[in-house]
């Protein structure tokens, strides 16, 4: 993250289960940047969970749903549903921003990082997507 995180820890419902959601994100150049994860328990939840995760950020901006785009995280379990989604809306503060969601899974454990902002540097979201990493 270009910025120290914060860690914020807070029981949210993930496929019809109340799990712990952990989020680490802080603020930099007017941009947001966040890394959330959750357990979800059960192999058989993960895709679903992914596709919730992407739902509930185009929810939060009055978005449809936009498409996935493939994108290859090092040491993620792979998943038809991660990727990544780009959109644009509005903050429930009626300000308009731009977002990029990445969903992937290791195992049953769900994250998801996201930048959103008034603007997206390209450069700085490609930086802050490569550098993700998951180990075993």
């Amino acid at each position: 993250m270009p910025c120290k995180p914060s860690v914020f820890a807070r029981k949210v419902s993930l496929q019809q289960t109340l799990v712990e959601l952990s989020l680490h994100a802080c603020s930099a150049d007017g941009v947001t940047w966040a890394l959330a994860h959750a357990d979800t328990g059960d192999p058989a939840k993960v895709g679903s969970a992914l596709k919730e995760l992407r739902q509930s950020a185009a929810n939060n901006l009055g978005t449809p749903l936009p498409p996935l785009t493939a994108r290859n995280i090092p040491g993620a379990t792979p998943n038809p549903e991660s990727g990544r989604s780009a959109m644009q809306g509005a903050l429930p503060d009626g300000r308009k921003v731009d977002e990029v969601v990445l969903v992937f899974a290791l195992g049953t454990r769900v994250y998801q990082a996201t930048a959103v902002g008034d603007r997206l540097p390209a450069e700085a979201v490609e930086t802050f997507e490569s550098s993700i990493r998951l180990l075993p």
